[in-house]
């Protein structure tokens, strides 16, 4: 090339809105840096719509946290000093800021900037608690929320526009839990995850995906009638032990029984012990046409109500089409008493055509009779199935043999039903 033509710079010459779909995929880091590459590039990243905050921001040149976090600190004061127009997205990690004045400053900062989606993750030394200036952000549609401490401010009517909420570790009353979400009208997707003790009442109209996690005494899906997904880890402690023992509520009906669009279920730890708390062994006012798969892991075949709330929600889903089930016995067939098997011939109130059902995945199975069972009614069940696999408990060595053989002499009503059988 000639001395003194220079190439044009295509880069810096794209249209804004190309620049900042580039600069947005970029770490925060890095997309601030870019002012030095040129005249024409200073500051160019202070009009992102979208600011992603962490640990990586800043060099970590000291093992002392108190130096660490006072460069990141400065970091994102000076990143929203300098930025100019609306902020959409605003997202901070780390763990090393914890509830600092500073933090209270840029939520202030970021209520009067259209923020539509906020996310908080803060380390877990200390809880946050979250300025009222947060209820001002009246544009929001997405918020998470990991270890915080929540107070409504008097006058608070909701987050209008809110279609994401997710709570992790919150401090907050039920009642204002409660309250947030049926004030939040336009919710479909809402997580709770390790609250404590909690009886909860949720009403949300459209409702599509709910994940719960934590200790839960009750649940009651009031109105969430459009529920496509719902995902639940229901931890046990002696207080609720207690409280169930006590109970005479039907927890199957009132957490399942008003779902009628559910199309994915996942049920972990003590769920199916929660559901068989009062269960009635009629059928339920609802069927779910729409649900196509299920998990249930940690279920006791040992226990007979447990079974039932299985049954009755196989016998509920006539176009279920993969069902995954884990068991949760510690015991082995030979070990415990033969128990009653009238339940299967004369006592079991469920028979049902699981026509549409083709992949069935059982796992941490110890071939005890309930189960085995539970194997043969799924098999007579199943007229299109495909696929039954089975892997043995995993520290049930013993017997494995006699189990494989026993399975293989099951009638099968699915002339191309295969029965794998996994051993580790």
């Amino acid at each position: 090339m000639e001395s003194g033509i220079r190439e044009p710079d295509l880069i810096s010459d794209l249209p804004q809105s190309i620049l900042e779909s580039i600069l947005v995929r970029l770490p925060i880091r890095d997309a601030v840096q870019t002012s030095l590459l040129s005249r024409k590039w200073r500051y160019r990243w202070a009009s992102i719509t979208r600011l992603a905050f962490d640990d990586e921001c800043v060099e970590k040149t000291s093992s002392d946290r108190s130096l660490v976090e006072g460069k990141l600190v400065r970091f994102i004061t000076r990143a929203l000093f300098l930025h100019e127009g609306p902020i959409h997205t605003f997202s901070l990690t780390s763990t090393y800021l914890q509830s600092c004045p500073d933090l209270d400053q840029w939520i202030l900062f970021l209520s009067r900037r259209d923020v539509k989606q906020l996310v908080l993750r803060l380390g877990e030394e200390e809880w946050l608690r979250v300025p009222s200036c947060l209820f001002n952000f009246s544009k929001l549609n997405h918020l998470e929320l990991f270890r915080c401490e929540l107070e409504f401010p008097p006058g608070f009517k909701g987050f209008m526009f809110l279609r994401s909420l997710v709570l992790h570790q919150v401090l907050i009353q039920t009642e204002s839990i409660e309250c947030l979400i049926s004030s939040c009208p336009l919710l479909e997707n809402l997580a709770l995850s390790y609250f404590d003790s909690l009886a909860l009442t949720i009403r949300a109209p459209l409702l599509k995906c709910l994940h719960l996690e934590g200790e839960f005494k009750d649940i009651f899906l009031d109105n969430a009638p459009l529920l496509i997904e719902l995902s639940v880890v229901m931890y046990m402690t002696e207080d609720i032990a207690e409280h169930f023992e006590h109970s005479v509520n039907c927890n199957f009906s009132k957490f399942l029984g008003h779902v009628p669009c559910l199309e994915k279920l996942t049920g972990r730890a003590y769920f199916t012990k929660y559901l068989s708390i009062g269960n009635d062994p009629r059928a339920l006012p609802i069927t779910y046409h729409r649900l196509n798969m299920i998990e249930l892991c940690e279920v006791s075949f040992e226990d007979l109500t447990e079974i039932l709330v299985v049954l009755r929600l196989l016998c509920s889903s006539p176009n279920l089409r993969e069902l995954r089930i884990s068991g949760s016995s510690s015991t082995v067939a030979g070990e415990v008493e033969e128990p009653d098997l009238g339940f299967w011939t004369s006592g079991c109130p469920y028979e049902c055509s699981l026509a549409q059902l083709t992949i069935v995945k059982l796992t941490e199975m110890s071939s005890i009779p309930h189960e085995m069972e539970f194997i043969k009614f799924l098999l007579r069940s199943s007229p299109a199935l495909e696929t039954l696999s089975i892997t043995p408990y995993s520290y049930a060595k013993d017997g494995r043999m006699d189990m494989l053989i026993e399975l293989l002499k099951f009638r099968r009503v699915s002339p191309q039903a295969q029965i794998l059988f996994f051993q580790d």
